[in-house]
């Protein structure tokens, strides 16, 4: 199911979750996407549920930050999460450990 915009991948994100993979998981992602159709957004998984929340958080636990073009390609997808890193396309912060958990909490290209 792609998505044409971030706005649009926020909105499918409680579908894409995958609760199991979030069972003794508490942590917040936020994501602070640039240009247009970004926006700064923020999940709140604790233990299996998710809550998505337009802003950003006081303490998230792993930060993602790309420009909103990208951004999208990469959640349909289009372009590898670890090259957009490796080429500076997306950058991601604190806890590294919790940011691949993402990958499973949140699948690409559902």
């Amino acid at each position: 199911m792609p998505v044409s915009s971030c706005q649009e991948y926020f909105d499918t994100l409680p579908k894409r979750f995958v609760a199991d993979a979030s069972k003794g998981v508490s942590a917040v992602f936020q994501f602070n996407l640039s240009g247009d159709g970004g926006g700064d957004w923020h999940a709140i998984v604790n233990d299996g549920s998710v809550e998505i929340v337009v802003g950003k958080h006081a303490e998230p636990s792993s930060t993602i930050t790309a420009s909103a073009d990208n951004y999208v390609k990469i959640a349909n997808g289009e372009m590898n999460g670890l090259r957009a890193v490796m080429t500076r396309k997306m950058s991601v912060g604190g806890n590294l450990v919790m940011a691949r958990k993402m990958q499973q909490i949140f699948p690409i290209g559902w």
